[in-house]
């Protein structure tokens, strides 16, 4: 916030609570000062002379300190009311002067706290403190001849005794104002910088919500393009498969019936792959960006070889008949493997890393996982987990993320399988023994 904007910054105005707060403090100093004047008048301590009639004392007592009940509300008003009452009842020797101090006091510690207009509060201020002073020399004026002859007999020191106690009434005023005036100050300063805290804190909360946005955003049209690439696969096999079934429709029917078959799988795949990019797309992709890598499930043990020479016991098991798979579907499964395993290696401390692909009979799964930190959080917000999210979502799959109660971690994540008796066109193979370092296909999923 710069310098001119702290200016312009306008404290809002006292709650209801507050309002409340100031209704109590005005009515109990106000019967505070009820009971000090009471103790004044019994004590007959009447420090500013001959005091006025009884109802007039009250009057006065009372005129000085109610006010306070509207401090926070209006505060400029409020300090004028008990300024002006204030030097009245000490004009009229009213005997009550404890409270009525403390009153103006308050009232001008609240200007500098909640005064809207800052120029016009300092003014104030100024004027106000500047007027009792003016005041008080104005009482010592007419008080000093009517001082005692016997009022200072047992004075010692250096200093003459009037000038002594005129010095100490300065020397006390200019505390109780000075004081007031900085309190006030440094409460406005401390209500402004905790709007800014509050300004700051809701621009990272904005912030960091539109980068999420941003994330999802950027994920989804990453997959949206590998999507993109699969259904324009699809397609042209379509193609190809209509030009060979019309060049052979009249002299070989099985061989076009065997196209149209090929053909209608494609289509099948192709609008399902079709539907997903819909669905993810939620912005246009940069033209000159280069396309995502591209990978499947027979890519898988690909990532096991890089963990194991990272210094990890890895291993890879595949259980259940691999079956061909949609390429989107393989390249999510692998994405979702990569992720994880790479979250292993930067994140989890662990030493053992187990890798697992089953095919079910209408879905494949993979399961990753290590025996790293269990007392790991998932953390919603981070790219990786929104990326796994997004990808098997995409899917119509589970994902799941999260400790194991056993210790480490485990990534797990199954995606439905098309109910397509014959495998789709372009689908990808299964992992090859190579790519296996352990494989046990005899254990049931």
């Amino acid at each position: 916030m710069s310098t001119s904007s702290r200016e312009d910054w306008r404290r809002p105005g006292p709650t209801a609570e507050q309002r409340r707060v100031d209704l109590w403090l005005g009515l109990g100093v106000t019967a505070l000062a009820l009971v000090s004047l009471t103790l004044a008048r019994s004590t007959g301590a009447f420090m500013l002379g001959p005091p006025p009639s009884g109802p007039e004392q009250l009057f006065w007592t009372v005129a000085v300190t109610l006010p306070l009940i509207w401090r926070r509300r209006w505060p400029a008003t409020t300090l004028l009311i008990i300024s002006v009452a204030f030097i009245a009842a000490q004009a009229r020797s009213a005997p009550e002067t404890q409270f009525s101090s403390w009153a103006l006091f308050c009232a001008l510690y609240t200007v500098g706290a909640w005064g809207q207009d800052r120029q016009r509060s300092r003014r104030l201020r100024i004027g106000v403190i500047a007027t009792m002073f003016a005041w008080l020399g104005i009482y010592y004026a007419v008080s000093i001849d009517h001082i005692p002859p016997g009022a200072f007999a047992d004075a010692v020191g250096p200093v003459p005794p009037v000038l002594a106690a005129m010095v100490t009434g300065v020397l006390v005023n200019v505390l109780v104002f000075g004081f007031a005036y900085f309190f006030g100050e440094t409460a406005w300063v401390a209500a402004r910088r905790e709007h800014e805290l509050r300004t700051q804190a809701e621009d990272l909360r904005r912030s960091q919500a539109e980068a999420r946005e941003r994330a999802v955003l950027g994920e989804r049209v990453r997959i949206a393009r590998e999507l993109h690439d699969v259904v324009a696969h699809h397609v042209s096999v379509m193609g190809v498969q209509a030009s060979a079934c019309r060049r052979v429709f009249d002299r070989d029917p099985g061989k076009a019936r065997t196209a149209l078959t090929a053909i209608e799988q494609s289509a099948r795949t192709a609008v399902d792959e079709l539907r997903r990019m819909l669905g993810v797309l939620r912005a246009p992709a940069n033209a000159d960006a280069e396309p995502p890598a591209t990978g499947g499930v027979e890519r898988i043990g690909e990532l096991v070889e890089r963990a194991r020479a990272a210094g990890l016991t890895a291993t890879l098991g595949v259980y259940g008949d691999a079956v061909a798979l949609p390429e989107s579907v393989s390249q999510a499964a692998y994405r979702v493997t990569q992720e994880a395993v790479t979250n292993t290696l930067k994140h989890a401390g662990a030493n053992v890393l187990d890798v697992r692909v089953r095919y079910l009979a209408r879905e494949v799964e993979v399961d990753v996982t290590d025996d790293g930190r269990a007392g790991r959080r998932v953390n919603a917000l981070g790219l990786g987990l929104i990326g796994m999210h997004e990808r098997v979502s995409a899917h119509d799959g589970d994902l799941e993320a999260g400790p194991r109660a056993g210790g480490g971690w485990r990534v797990r994540a199954r995606f439905p399988l098309p109910a397509a008796a014959d495998p789709p066109v372009g689908a990808q193979r299964a992992p090859s023994d190579e790519q296996q370092p352990v494989v046990d296909t005899a254990r049931s999923a």
